[in-house]
């Protein structure tokens, strides 16, 4: 039914033809199709000998006042479709003895003809509707022939109800103290040698390439940037200390090792906020201090709700406040690329800098495109498939090498603006312990603590788990379970431990984790009511990917000279590209470009067929509110307000609750749907 919806809505519709006889059909809609380029002129005659042939052979009357006369041949090699109404109705020797007045003339290569079988079956479902008959006999354009199939699916295939919400195994644990623990490493433990074996491919070789620079970037301009606005206390040196450890150890012991912790944007901001409260105070010399006793609160109340399975909670979280985090997330990757960008133009003021500014732009803009294109590759008709999926995988790698190669080429140390990590070691400060000095912070301000750690838990709680569950999303087709109250008491650990040492909390970074996935996916192309795109079939889920990642990121402590020889223009073209391959896919992101689409050519999929335009509009509005209202909350001067972000992204759970007072339950359930129903090829392909 997609492929009839798809043509007739690109115009291939031919209303009132003044033809009597099969031949004179078939030669009026070959030349239509040669008119309108869907056919070339060289073909014209071979089409159609072979569908007088095929008519003489075996007629395609199949009744119901309908014809299908179909032609295929290796030589076609985009399938097509002619809609025909005839201006008489013409006996041509139908069973049913219903005189045929509606044609649907089919073409393509011998590979098409198992599809033809689903889209005769659409076509015999549809004649076979009377009150069919009647519109598209008296509808006086290409739209009405579209209403009145789309009628007729609204009234037969349309009528199932949707999908219950299921809750997953990892969120059904019963209310008892650690049985959610218990279940996760139940459900994990079986897996734990297979998830060494399974990391043994190419894919995990590319994975391992991409993503460490992937995480190496947001590891140094995260920690360049706290560094700044916290007098050295917490800069890169520790932000990357964090991530090696911090990521290796969650990788051997977390349940599920494809999620990558990392420093993120909410994080970075709290820890900000935090100084800037010290210096009010007059404790800025103890703030490490008082962050450590906020960590060791936040890591003890984190551990608390895993062992209280509080994160049963997520079952109330649905696809509304999963795509609006990850909106979030991906656009603060894509704003922090920008901006560097654009301060690197705001800051020149001679010949030298504008020069660095533009080779910048030409960088960033030249790794994205780089990496974009070899990513589309795995689709392309062109080398072979081996070469399709090896340029694919290694795609940002290369771009990234390209990127430095042009960089020096054309640029030298006055125009490069690099990694820049000479001067980390100058910018913090040293301390002669190790540990921080937990003793000197005032015994009020240790419990005060309390406090912000609430709302760091909170932050902390939502990052992990939200991403945790975009990472195990159906869509992503991963067989090895959930593990919410494990991972969530492993953070937990961790935050207490970079809290006795002074560098900053990770968690599960939503962007870096979504890009370790689809690294490690196979994915094969199909074709539906959005056309062609991507789907995953298989993960190779693995820890040996995340543990080398990391032991990678800490052999740059090493050799940290090496790395200012990377251009920080080119690391922003991957925060483009992860940014932008983020919000691929999202639905909310689909929904948002129907604003400016003709609604005539919406995708056809499992909610543009069920629900109203205007209830599709409304509830993306929704959404597009809440994203708005939570990126001013990060971008806010007024710290107050930006400390309480965990607070607002909670929130949207009662505003979800809320709006759905205002939706028909049936049409809500398909928008918010966790995934699509299963029976949605059967309709619609």
């Amino acid at each position: 039914m997609n492929f009839l919806f798809r043509s007739i809505a690109e115009g291939s519709c031919l209303l009132n033809v003044d033809a009597s006889t099969m031949e004179e059909i078939i030669e009026a809609a070959v030349q239509f199709l040669v008119q309108t380029g869907r056919l070339p002129e060289s073909q014209q005659s071979m089409v159609t000998a072979g569908l007088k042939e095929r008519e003489k052979s075996v007629p395609t009357v199949i009744g119901h006042a309908c014809a299908v006369p179909h032609f295929y041949d290796d030589a076609i090699t985009e399938p097509a479709m002619v809609f025909i109404r005839l201006k008489h109705a013409s006996n041509m020797g139908a069973l049913d003895g219903v005189p045929t007045r509606y044609i649907f003339l089919l073409i393509g290569s011998n590979e098409q003809t198992a599809s033809h079988l689903d889209t005769l079956s659409s076509i015999a479902r549809l004649m076979s509707d009377n009150v069919v008959h009647f519109e598209m006999m008296y509808g006086d354009s290409q739209q009405d022939m579209l209403d009145a199939m789309e009628r007729h699916v609204n009234r037969n295939v349309l009528a199932a109800p949707p999908k219950a919400r299921e809750v997953t195994e990892g969120l059904k644990t019963d209310p008892k103290l650690f049985a959610g623990l218990m279940s996760d490493i139940k459900r994990r433990v079986p897996h734990y040698v297979n998830d060494f074996r399974d990391g043994l491919t190419a894919k995990t070789v590319a994975s391992i390439f991409f993503m460490f620079f992937a995480c190496l970037a947001p590891a140094v301009t995260f920690g360049g940037a706290m560094g700044l606005e916290t007098g050295g206390l917490i800069g890169a040196e520790q932000m990357l200390k964090a991530t090696v450890v911090c990521g290796l150890v969650y990788a051997l012991l977390a349940g599920q090792p494809l999620i990558i912790l990392g420093g993120i944007g909410p994080l970075l901001i709290f820890t900000i906020i935090l100084y800037q409260l010290c210096i009010k105070m007059d404790q800025a010399e103890n703030f490490l201090g008082i962050y450590g006793w906020v960590g060791i609160w936040t890591g003890l109340f984190t551990l608390i709700l895993a062992i209280t399975n509080a994160s049963n909670l997520m079952r109330y979280f649905t696809r509304f406040t999963d795509e609006i985090f990850s909106a979030l997330m991906s656009l603060i990757f894509i704003y922090k690329a920008v901006d560097f960008l654009v301060i690197g133009f705001q800051d020149s003021n001679d010949a030298t800098s504008y020069i660095g500014a533009l080779l910048a732009l030409i960088l960033a803009i030249g790794t994205f495109y780089i990496a974009m294109t070899l990513a589309r590759l795995r689709s392309s008709k062109y080398l072979f498939p081996w070469m399709r999926e090896f340029l694919a995988d290694f795609g940002p790698s290369i771009a990234l090498v390209c990127m430095i190669g042009v960089a020096w080429w054309l640029g030298d140390e006055s125009t490069l603006k690099t990694l820049g990590f000479g001067n980390v070691e100058e910018s913090s400060v040293e301390s002669s312990s190790w540990f921080v000095d937990f003793g000197a912070v005032p015994l009020w301000i240790r419990f005060a603590a309390i406090g912000p750690a609430l709302l760091a838990t909170v932050l902390i709680f939502l990052s992990q788990n939200i991403t945790a569950r975009l990472v195990n999303s159906p869509e992503n087709r991963l067989t090895k379970g959930e593990s919410y109250h494990l991972d969530l008491a492993v953070i937990g650990l961790l935050v207490g431990v970079c809290s006795l040492f002074g560098w900053p909390w990770m968690v599960a970074a939503t962007v870096r984790s979504l890009a370790h996935v689809r690294s490690l996916a196979w994915s094969e192309e199909m074709v539906d009511g959005n056309g062609q795109h991507s789907e995953i079939v298989h993960v190779a889920e693995n820890r040996i990917s995340a543990i080398v990642i990391h032991v990678l990121i800490g052999g740059t402590l090493l050799v940290l000279p090496l790395l200012q020889y990377v251009p920080m223009a080119a690391l922003y073209g991957i925060f483009l590209y992860m940014g932008f391959v983020s919000l691929k896919g999202v639905q909310f992101i689909e929904r948002l470009s129907f604003w400016l689409m003709d609604s005539s050519l919406y995708p056809i999929n499992h909610y543009t067929r069920r629900v109203p335009t205007k209830s599709i509009h409304l509830f993306t509005l929704c959404q597009f509110i809440c994203l708005v209202i939570l990126c001013i909350i990060n971008l806010y001067p007024y710290e107050p307000v930006r400390i309480l972000f965990p607070v607002f992204i909670a929130l949207l759970v009662p505003v979800r609750f809320i709006i759905g007072r205002f939706f028909n339950a049936d049409h809500l359930a398909f928008l918010d749907a966790d995934e699509a129903p299963e029976d949605e090829g059967l309709h619609w392909v």
